[in-house]
């Protein structure tokens, strides 16, 4: 009995819904302005999970299962620069089996095998406009669109990703301010890279802006370009904000930042010991091999341990805002 009690409070604190199986498929969204999009899928789903390949991690899941009858709430997922769809698959899987059907976009562009707009100002026109043609598609396109509920949509956001989803929900960047910083910060380690790639004139512009009024929560991990919001970039931003920073983030370190620029406070969470990467799945050994600089964390730092926590709160965040 008091284990019963145990797990019922669990379920209040967290906010879990009942368990159910992940369903996974891949599908293409159309983008009017560019190559489609490649978006992976996670679902809720009455079929027996297994054990799947899928690229270079392994996921239980029902791949290409029947979408559990329902109504679900959407969350579309943009990665890092450099990154893919399948980044964060372990957090997609827990919101899958929380009853979120989840959307996660490889950006055109800017990832693992095609970086030619990374670390330039059209790599931010292009990325909002992704996280908006991919709603289009789920809510018109996609297979599983009767099971998902138009009003409930959220978007989830990882370093440039983060600062994706930002301007997707108001945020209004001026890509000017980036490139006067890295004229006075050469040591950052996106100018690096930025200079590395020639792309510093790139980044100046016109400012930024691609609200989608769809979009009624976010949870953003180590965002980046705070600068590009300063001082007022982000005061459209109204709606619920869940903020996580590395106290270890070496790439992003200003995204502490974010907290004063929001016109609310946002949930913030500062993450003892945590990286850049920390919030990424557990890498497998090929990809440990092919990428070891997002695999790897600082001494201490148990990656599985606080993923379990972070999604906890981040499902905990999601149900209590898209309700």
């Amino acid at each position: 009995m008091r284990q019963l009690f145990l797990a019922a409070g669990f379920v209040l604190l967290f906010g879990w819904s009942p368990a159910k199986a992940a369903g996974f498929q891949w599908a293409t969204a159309p983008d009017p302005e560019d190559a489609p999009l490649q978006v992976a899928i996670w679902y809720p789903s009455p079929d027996p999970e297994m054990d799947n390949l899928i690229g270079p991690f392994d996921m239980n899941v029902a791949r290409n299962g029947a979408v559990s009858g329902g109504q679900y709430p959407l969350i579309v997922m943009s990665h890092g620069t450099g990154g893919m769809a399948l980044n964060s698959f372990d957090t997609a899987i827990a919101l899958a089996n929380a009853g979120f059907v989840v959307a996660s976009v490889t950006h055109s562009g800017d990832n693992y095998r095609d970086r030619s707009t990374s670390f330039t100002r059209q790599d931010f026109v292009d990325r909002p406009r992704h996280v908006s043609r991919v709603i289009d598609f789920m809510l018109a396109a996609w297979t599983g669109r009767q099971s998902l509920d138009p009003a409930r949509i959220g978007a989830f956001g990882h370093s440039a990703g983060g600062t994706t989803v930002l301007i997707a929900a108001g945020g209004i960047a001026d890509m000017n301010r980036v490139s006067a910083f890295c004229g006075t910060d050469p040591d950052d380690w996106g100018c690096q890279q930025a200079r590395q790639r020639g792309s510093i004139a790139p980044i100046a512009g016109p400012p930024v802006s691609a609200p989608d009024a769809r979009i009624r929560a976010i949870v953003i991990a180590a965002p980046a370009l705070a600068v590009a919001f300063q001082p007022a970039g982000l005061t459209a931003v109204t709606i619920p904000v869940q903020l996580w920073a590395g106290a270890r983030d070496d790439i992003v370190r200003d995204a502490p930042l974010f907290r004063s620029l929001l016109p609310a406070p946002p949930d913030y969470h500062l993450v003892p010991q945590g990286g850049h990467f920390a919030y990424l799945s557990p890498c497998s050994e090929i990809l440990d091999r092919a990428a070891p600089e997002i695999c790897r964390d600082a001494d201490g730092f148990d990656r599985t341990a606080f993923l379990l926590l972070f999604q906890r709160s981040l499902i905990a965040f999601y149900q209590a805002h898209l309700h």
